[in-house]
């Protein structure tokens, strides 16, 4: 079991000295970082979508940002788009769960807007649909995913790939990413 424990870790660690080594991956965080400054300095908002564990991943980077991360500063207009249950279960079973997020940001996405999006393999129907239906409202997309190539890579205007195709490291990178995005928007923030 000793050994077990001591390989998964490493396998951890492997994901994340890959990430890091990578700086087309580092320039994407830096990008997406400089947009959720830009649109949260100018009124707007960071809305973040994923399902299952990447769901626990947007609603936690949500948190960080319209609670606080590290600083004591104002809040920031940033949420998770799965929060509402009763709007997730009416339109799932009114217009299918594959809509569920693209709809909603027909009513509160906004140009300039960021939607970051989660999904370890890119292929998620109803994160496909939020970030074409972002798109073609003029919110910027951000996607944060795995090695393989899936179907939202297309929409996405920055898009995260972590150096993996097994679903546990990559949510570890992803959390890792976001809490990045977190510190630097928060220190970058705080100081306006």
């Amino acid at each position: 079991m000793d050994a077990t424990i001591r390989d998964i870790i490493s396998q951890s660690i492997d994901v994340k000295t890959a990430l890091l080594a990578d700086a087309s991956t580092i320039a994407a965080i830096q990008a997406s970082v400089d947009h959720c400054i830009e649109t949260l300095d100018h009124a707007g908002r960071v809305l973040l979508c994923g399902n299952g564990g990447s769901a626990a991943d947007a609603q936690h980077i949500a948190a960080e940002l319209s609670g606080r991360f590290k600083i004591d500063r104002q809040p920031l207009d940033c949420t998770a788009l799965h929060v509402n249950s009763s709007y997730l279960t009416a339109v799932s079973n009114d217009y299918g769960y594959d809509q569920v997020f693209a709809r909603i940001l027909k009513a509160r996405g906004r140009p300039g807007d960021v939607l970051i999006a989660l999904s370890t393999s890119g292929n998620s129907a109803n994160v496909v649909n939020a970030v074409s239906q972002a798109r073609n409202q003029g919110i910027v997309t951000i996607g944060l995913t795995g090695s393989a190539t899936g179907k939202m890579d297309a929409y996405c205007d920055v898009l995260i790939k972590v150096p993996s195709i097994d679903t546990a490291r990559i949510q570890e990178c992803h959390i890792t990413i976001g809490h990045v995005i977190c510190e630097l928007v928060e220190r970058q923030l705080a100081r306006s």
